[in-house]
């Protein structure tokens, strides 16, 4: 495993000589490390790699979020000594802007990713080699749908209703074609062997209809970042707040919220570390 401060740091604006502190680290614990009697602690690395952090004068947080919705997510996940969290990103968009598992891929963990536009998955699939990547849209069930793809690609969607909305706003469609969409339940039995610690969800306008299709018996993943508020180009979006009461009912705490996205924690998991 390569530890060195180039390898799994490249993404980070660090200067030369935090670098230095960091790989003299790294040598020492590599040599800990050689002691079969020691196995990797991923989460005391990251507490080591945070103090050097902190020595050096370096105190901000670098995040891929629209509003630093990865952020929080990592602190729970820190909290509950969870360092390679898994994840699935339903409409991930992007691998980088805007993304809400981006950090965690940084980090080392690994996961899914579902991007129905062609244009957009391609940029998925080139900078996230370690994911699987899946070039179809998710649905309550399978079939195929017709994507609405606008210039402002962050408003795709597979809801007519929403693509009027935004046209009546102003947008610009510029296509439609249609998508294979999979369910849930399929993602989770050919991609997962357990249910992933993070679910991602942004998917404009079917949220709701993919909430309802999981069945929570089976799977409960430890997070949720879900989208919250209806889009309205003059800020005066109206906040979801069913998703509220869906959650609760499937024992999820809210944790956090930023307007735009809603942070969800198993409850059990959240109180049960206290």
């Amino acid at each position: 495993m390569n530890f060195s401060c180039e390898n799994r740091l490249e993404h980070a604006p660090y200067p030369k000589a935090l670098c230095k502190q960091m790989d003299a680290f790294i040598h020492t614990y590599r040599e800990h490390m050689n002691d079969k009697k020691h196995k990797y602690d991923a989460m005391f690395f990251r507490r080591m790699v945070n103090y050097i952090r902190r020595k050096a004068g370096i105190f901000y947080q670098k995040s891929y979020s629209q509003c630093g919705e990865d952020l929080i997510v990592n602190y729970i996940f820190n909290t509950l000594k969870m360092a390679h969290p898994s994840y699935l990103d339903i409409g991930a968009h992007h691998p980088r802007f805007l993304s809400n598992t981006y950090l965690f891929y940084c980090q080392g963990s690994r996961g899914v990713s579902i991007e129905p536009d062609p244009f957009l998955f391609r940029k998925i699939n080139r900078a996230r080699s370690r994911d699987v990547n899946l070039n179809v849209g998710m649905a309550a069930e399978r079939g195929i749908l017709n994507l609405h793809v606008f210039s402002s690609r962050t408003l795709n969607t597979f809801s007519e209703e929403e693509a009027n909305k935004y046209v009546d706003q102003g947008h610009e469609l510029v296509a439609s074609h249609k998508v294979d969409v999979i369910t849930f339940d399929d993602v989770m039995n050919q991609h997962f062997e357990s249910p992933p610690d993070f679910v991602s969800l942004d998917v404009e306008g079917m949220d709701m209809e993919i909430l309802q299709s999981i069945d929570f018996s089976r799977y409960q993943p430890t997070v949720f970042c879900i989208e919250t508020i209806t889009y309205s180009r003059g800020g005066e979006g109206k906040k979801l707040t069913l998703i509220d009461d869906v959650m609760a009912d499937r024992g999820y705490l809210k944790y956090a919220d930023t307007y735009i996205n809603t942070i969800y924690v198993r409850r059990d998991r959240w109180l049960g570390q206290t």
